[in-house]
């Protein structure tokens, strides 16, 4: 199938790389010069484990094309989808922003087409944002019918950063979200062939259940971190607490979130709780504990701040920046929080995450960092060697496997914090844990 991708962001260069894998020629769109050129010369514009490889691949045998004409990759196709950022405002709400950009320009290249096009929406939107916005703007642009003159679904995407290429072959289940059959008949052709079910119902549900998906992940997060902390004020460990949680699984309890740590953050959970509890107050709905995941979630980063205060030791070592290992996305990671409320309280701080550096030299991530953090950022390090020397705390951010030998073989005099869960014990002498 001809496959037009506009956004070439980590969804749409991880769809890009996978469809072109399984045949499919893939063209995409994005305003982003850097990224276009990245792609067109096989490189990956993000970090991600595997990609660069596949779209290298791509490229040499034809399937993978980038463009900054939308025009162009959509007239060249059958089927586009839509995969730009849907930011947060400062309410909660969606920014909508690229996406009624996109649908406008989609709409004009339709216009002129004398085949049937098929619009897919993967970017993460609200119910009731594909028959409000996106519909409308396709159609005042296009002067075509939906749903007679083309088709629109939506797609929503279950990929977590740092396994997304294993996520999209080995999926949960495929939703898609169909105004009408016809308009869902294409994508049910194109994830066939992956051993997931298909589910196909109409966009208003397919929309919610995103939203819900990603919500319930983040009530996962804090609900174990709250345990967690009361579990270790009163000498238990709560990792322990929770795997006999976990040991239900009738219900259908994910372990992957289930487990005590730091606080959750990357591009998706807290923007999707924030857009969801703003959706609440508009309908004048009282949601106690969607409301209060945020607050929660920014007290784990106190008190993480509070433990490292309280070794009255100014020197510190993070080890980890991004929200997780394998990424290097700095959007809402909590290292990042904090990092700059230790730099605020005048702590001696040094960074290192390779992913990280590699980002701000070679630019997929390198806008946010001089723009938003650049007093963190020029903190990072090139040598994790002499980033653990010059701490007397080492803070142990995210699951870069490297990092877990600072609990098998500690430093003689250093404090380790651990808030991933590398420890297989709880606190004890010179290792500590968040929640254990």
């Amino acid at each position: 199938m001809k496959i037009s991708i506009l956004g070439l962001g980590y969804v749409g260069a991880v769809c890009a790389a996978c469809l072109s894998k399984r045949g499919h020629h893939v063209v995409g769109g994005d305003v982003s010069q850097l990224k276009v050129d990245l792609i067109n010369s096989g490189r990956s514009p993000i970090v991600e484990p595997g990609l660069e490889e596949l779209i290298s691949e791509g490229v040499a045998k034809g399937s993978i094309s980038a463009t900054t004409d939308t025009a162009v990759a959509v007239q060249s196709t059958d089927l586009t989808m839509i995969c730009v950022g849907t930011p947060s405002k400062r309410n909660g709400d969606l920014d909508l922003t690229y996406v009624r950009a996109v649908c406008r320009d989609v709409g004009e290249a339709i216009k002129s087409k004398t085949t049937r096009h098929t619009v897919v929406v993967r970017s993460t939107v609200l119910p009731g944002t594909l028959t409000t916005v996106v519909i409308p703007a396709l159609e005042e642009a296009s002067g075509l019918k939906a749903g007679k003159d083309f088709g629109v679904a939506m797609n929503p995407e279950f990929l977590r950063e740092s396994t997304a290429i294993a996520d999209y072959d080995s999926p949960p289940m495929t939703v898609i979200g169909e105004l009408d059959e016809a308009s869902g008949d294409p994508l049910a052709e194109i994830y066939a062939e992956l051993d997931a079910p298909i589910i196909r119902k109409p966009i208003a549900v397919a929309e919610m259940i995103k939203y819900t998906c990603n919500v319930w992940h983040a009530t996962k997060v804090a609900f174990a971190n709250e345990i967690g902390n009361i579990s270790k004020a009163v000498g238990i460990d709560g990792r322990e607490v929770m795997d006999v949680i976990c040991q239900d699984t009738t219900l259908n309890i994910s372990r992957y979130y289930m487990r005590p740590g730091f606080a959750f953050g990357g591009s998706c959970l807290p923007k999707d709780v924030r857009a969801l509890n703003y959706r609440a107050r508009q309908l004048d709905l009282d949601q106690p504990l969607l409301s209060s995941l945020m607050s929660s979630n920014a007290q784990q980063v106190q008190y993480a701040y509070e433990r490292i205060a309280g070794y009255g030791k100014r020197k510190i070592s993070i080890l980890g920046l991004s929200f997780k290992s394998g990424t290097d996305d700095l959007r809402e990671s909590p290292l990042v929080e904090l990092a700059e409320r230790l730099i605020g309280k005048g702590y001696e701080l040094k960074i290192f995450d390779e992913n990280v550096k590699y980002a701000s030299i070679h630019g997929s991530n390198r806008e946010y960092i001089e723009a938003r953090i650049p007093h963190v950022s020029s903190l990072l390090e090139d040598s994790r060697d002499s980033v653990i020397a010059h701490g007397d705390v080492i803070i142990l951010g995210n699951g870069e496997p490297s990092f877990g030998d600072l609990i098998d073989n500690p430093v003689e005099g250093k404090q380790v914090f651990d808030l991933v869960g590398f420890m297989k014990h709880g606190t004890r002498e010179s290792l500590e844990g968040v929640c254990w």
